[in-house]
């Protein structure tokens, strides 16, 4: 990009995210040199999932060419951090494509997942621009050596081995029915959340990891009050998380989205199964039923 408009245009250079990206998105384009202020963190917002908005980043890169900087790089995400959540590639890289905007697809929770062929769907699209860049002739010619792949000396980290190793361990197949199952243990505990008319799915479930809460309807019946019910909510929902996590019986994560505390149930253990994630919901509901209780007495 700098070879075609000039090394002194450097600040011109702008890159998107949203506010859902990981904050090595962040790091990594200050390092690059690409100046604070133009790294743009989209918001998002519940009415997407909390996913970015072809219609928000189309309008952003438009503002940005009308205020004379030049569009650069979009990190979308399969997969965020806080929910899950998977931005909507197809029509982000036809957005870029339009600009000439340069995209990468960081899929590091959930990529590995999309090595089951039900759930290759959330990485469609991720294919559709510049991936040429990624090719160049010396690497295609075959004459090229990485000199890693010798041995395991030469001080250097030997991934392959860490790869192969698996692969010839597990298998395809056994690496698919092991993630499957975590994708089923989660999808039980879903069913769970969704079946308790006190609680929420805030966001819904695509891989391993429910996002729910104690919604403001069951705050509101308990406490009496019609106002506040969202800030009662996510006072709640964090006393909830402290109780269920104090009580050493299981861990549970939490985020906060568009204002909203969520709490997180992900299963990711080797040895998780179904009588677990049974026991965990009832963990969650008994120290539920003690903090609604509470609300209502007070």
């Amino acid at each position: 990009m700098l070879s075609r408009v000039g090394k002194e245009k450097i600040g011109k250079l702008v890159v998107y995210g949203s506010d859902q990206t990981h904050f090595a998105f962040l790091k990594a384009a200050q390092i690059a040199g690409i100046h604070p202020e133009n790294i743009r963190a989209i918001k998002t917002t519940k009415a997407t999932l909390f996913a970015l908005s072809s219609d928000s980043f189309s309008l952003s890169v438009r503002s940005d060419l009308e205020a004379g900087l030049i569009p650069l790089f979009l990190c979308t995400t399969v997969g965020t951090t806080a929910t899950t959540t998977v931005d909507p590639l197809r029509p982000l890289c036809e957005v870029a494509n339009q600009y000439s905007v340069w995209v990468h697809v960081d899929a590091a929770y959930a990529g590995n997942a999309c090595i089951c062929p039900e759930l290759i769907i959330f990485l469609t699209g991720s294919l559709s621009t510049n991936h040429e860049l990624l090719r160049n002739k010396a690497s295609d010619s075959a004459q090229v050596v990485d000199y890693k792949d010798w041995q395991i000396a030469l001080s250097r980290k030997f991934l392959s081995m860490k790869l192969w190793l698996v692969l010839r361990s597990y298998g395809v197949t056994n690496l698919r029915n092991f993630l499957r199952r975590h994708v089923e243990m989660a999808k039980l505990f879903e069913g769970y959340v969704a079946e308790d008319n006190r609680f929420e799915i805030v966001v819904p479930r695509n891989f391993a990891t429910v996002c729910f809460r104690i919604q403001p309807g069951a705050i509101a019946v308990a406490s009496g009050k019609l106002h506040d019910q969202d800030v009662l909510a996510n006072e709640l929902n964090r006393k909830l998380l402290e109780s269920v996590n104090a009580s050493g019986c299981i861990y549970l994560t939490h985020a906060i989205v568009g204002e909203v505390y969520i709490l997180r149930f992900a299963v990711g253990a080797t040895l998780t199964e179904d009588r677990h994630v049974i026991m965990a919901w009832k963990v969650v509901q008994d120290h539920a039923d003690y903090a609604i209780r509470q609300l209502s007495l007070n």
